[in-house]
């Protein structure tokens, strides 16, 4: 079982910049990829980034060249840089750690990231 916990969110105005972590813990198995998801209001859950345990990264379209995902894994904590924000970032933003060759599926419980004026 692994745990994970998000933090960072906030209120950014249009235009801004905001870092949220995940911090991960548990039993932690590598070759793993840890995502980041996010779901806005009224909207479905999108994927946004992820990052493997050998630093390989890949976003969505929607978000590329304006959001950087990196990791410490000394410290099990993968971060999310976003920028150039608009109100189509907003949303609650949940990473997740995952294991194919043992099945690990883990979820955090998200962080609020709100974009307005």
């Amino acid at each position: 079982q692994v745990q994970l916990v998000e933090s960072g969110g906030g209120l950014v105005q249009p235009g801004g910049s905001l870092k949220v972590s995940c911090a991960f813990s548990g039993s932690i198995f590598r070759p793993y990829v840890v995502f980041w998801h996010r779901q806005g209001p009224g909207k479905q859950s999108e994927w946004v980034a992820h990052i493997s345990s050998l630093n390989m990264t890949n976003y969505a379209p929607s978000v590329k060249d304006r959001f950087t995902i990196s990791a410490d894994n000394a410290k099990n904590i993968v971060y999310l840089e976003m920028n150039d924000m608009g109100p189509e970032d907003t949303g609650v933003y949940y990473c997740n750690y995952k294991n194919g060759i043992r099945g690990d599926d883990s979820w955090g419980q998200g962080t609020q990231v709100t974009v307005s004026t």
